[in-house]
């Protein structure tokens, strides 16, 4: 059973290249193999590899970029997953595709759920949804996993950057009125499997899910606590935990509007699945080690 994975070599593509392995044969696909900035390109790579499963885990994930490239992100997380969805609808086959919490405006004072109304800020979340929109519209049989915040010990992402920064200055400013749950790639790759093997038994249902640790943290609160554990597994660091200084959204500004509440409730994929979604520090302490871990003399 040949699965197709689209972008290898992100954050979670990465992690997905081991856990869909137990399921079937992987063909894996980077950027210059299947480029989703070209969506007329695909249908002929699709026809080349013809999947049994189709699993994009490619995305334009720069979220202030997009708002000066509107095009290029549309292309890549939308135009071409409508490209996804008609060829698995037309081959009766399954697409997994990963959104995002930006689809929200995060006015909600609660985690958000799965039937809650969207309102994305920025274009990013405009074109995830818009590539949501596509899937529900091709009527394919799809696993649609809204996510947030992904971090791992690989690529950029915030971990890294906060280790990058703390190596760097001995005083960081962190947003600290922004809440989301810190998910691992790793969680999402493994829940992921898990999602797929259960659609594969007809014990999950297609349909929209949410996929997020539990629990939730501010960005300050990840800066703080990826400090501290860095710290205590002897990475040498110019900064402290303490001279990490909170600030609000307003006085961060950016391109792109974030919004507070990033918080999404994982109940409707955790119950279907049996699953226990741990808190968002147990993953995260795990890329922390592994971060620290490949710095030791």
């Amino acid at each position: 059973m040949p699965i197709l994975l689209l972008g290898k070599t992100g954050q979670v593509g990465l992690q997905l290249q081991r856990s869909l392995a137990l399921l079937g044969q992987v063909i894996a696909l980077d950027r210059s193999e299947a480029d989703l900035s070209q969506p007329d390109s695909l249908m002929a790579i699709l026809a080349r590899h013809k999947p049994s499963i189709i699993v994009n885990a490619a995305a334009h994930t720069a979220v202030d970029r997009a708002e000066s490239d509107s095009a290029t992100a549309h292309d890549v997380n939308a135009r071409s997953v409508g490209v996804l969805a008609q060829y698995a609808a037309r081959h009766g086959i399954l697409l997994v595709h990963y959104s995002t919490d930006y689809v929200f405006d995060g006015s909600k004072s609660s985690p958000y759920v799965e039937t809650d109304p969207t309102n994305p800020l920025n274009v990013y979340g405009q074109t995830k949804l818009a590539g949501e929109q596509a899937i529900a519209d091709s009527g394919c049989q799809s696993l649609v996993l809204r996510t947030s915040w992904v971090v791992s010990s690989l690529g950029n992402n915030f971990l890294t950057t906060i280790l990058r920064l703390a190596q760097e200055r001995e005083h960081l400013r962190v947003v600290s009125d922004q809440f989301g749950a810190p998910t691992s790639a790793e969680l999402i790759a493994d829940a992921s499997a898990l999602a797929i093997h259960a659609w594969q038994q007809q014990r999950l249902a297609c349909g929209l899910y949410h996929l997020t640790a539990s629990g939730c943290t501010s960005w300050h609160g990840l800066a703080e606590h990826t400090v501290w554990r860095l710290q205590s597994e002897g990475v040498k660091l110019v900064l402290k935990s303490e001279n990490i200084e909170p600030i609000a959204t307003s006085e961060y500004p950016t391109a792109a509007k974030r919004p507070l509440n990033s918080i999404l409730s994982s109940d409707k994929l955790s119950q279907a699945l049996g699953l226990h979604l741990p808190d968002w520090s147990f993953h995260v302490d795990r890329a922390i080690d592994q971060l620290a871990a490949s710095r030791a003399p």
